[in-house]
């Protein structure tokens, strides 16, 4: 029998594996190897237990590997009723219908910001956004929003991480963040992505505390500063209603 420590540290390069797949949908054997520093070998039988109990399937004609079922039928398993982002679904759906944008949901998870939620645009040009995707907190709307509906030490600890890059003047973000808190919303015009814009407003639970972002983002020829500035209302209340229905 495997004592404590070997156990736990099978499970923590299983759960590294699988994690590998919040950043793309397939991968090779060796990109995983690399990609979580494990030697080829000790890849290999990790994928194979975890194809056997059916959270990862090969494609045996490319030789990559993908997520399985099993995993899609944890997912179904999410209480409707606990789950914030479903509630907010419906909201989010006449927004998108409203503005014609894809519709995102954002909370902050350290350093870094997790889109929970989507509703993805239906015009033929315009912003995919997939579930799950981490994204730095140093750029984009969403991320102001989260950082300036902080609570101060919260605020303060993010902005003064080294992980920051040294071309943003921290000055003037914290200067942003002051316009941000001023408005109720943030604007980003190709900050992260050429040729994407972007617009979030707040949503504060019951108690007034930040819940998460809520942010339409599409293609900056379309999402204008001048557009975002007629949308924002329309976000804000969207916001508005949507925190009526956090827990």
């Amino acid at each position: 029998m495997e004592d404590g420590k070997s156990t736990v540290r099978a499970v923590d390069r299983a759960l590294d594996i699988l994690l590998c797949f919040t950043h793309r949908t397939d991968w090779a054997m060796t990109e995983i190897a690399e990609h979580v520093g494990l030697h080829k070998s000790t890849v290999h039988r990790m994928l194979a237990t975890l194809e056997e109990k059916g959270f990862i399937e090969r494609d045996r004609s490319t030789d990559r590997y993908h997520l399985g079922l099993r995993v899609w039928e944890l997912s179904a398993n999410l209480s409707g009723s606990d789950d914030q982002a479903m509630i907010w679904l419906p909201e989010m759906v006449r927004l998108r219908d409203q503005l014609g944008e894809t519709v995102s949901i954002y909370v902050r998870d350290g350093s870094e910001r997790i889109r929970i939620q989507a509703v993805q645009s239906n015009q033929p040009v315009r912003r995919v956004a997939p579930v799950g995707v981490r994204l730095p907190l140093y750029a984009g709307a969403s991320s102001k929003v989260l950082i300036a509906y902080s609570e101060e030490s919260v605020r303060q600890s993010i902005v003064d991480s080294p992980e920051w890059p040294d071309s943003i003047d921290m000055d003037l973000y914290n200067q942003t963040l002051l316009e941000v808190t001023s408005q109720g919303y943030a604007t980003s015009f190709e900050e992260r992505e050429s040729g994407a814009a972007a617009l979030s407003a707040p949503i504060f639970d019951r108690s007034g505390k930040l819940s998460a972002a809520l942010s339409i983002s599409g293609p900056s020829s379309r999402l204008t500063l001048k557009t975002m500035k007629e949308y924002a209302p329309v976000m804000i209340e969207s916001a508005k209603r949507m925190g009526t229905m956090s827990k």
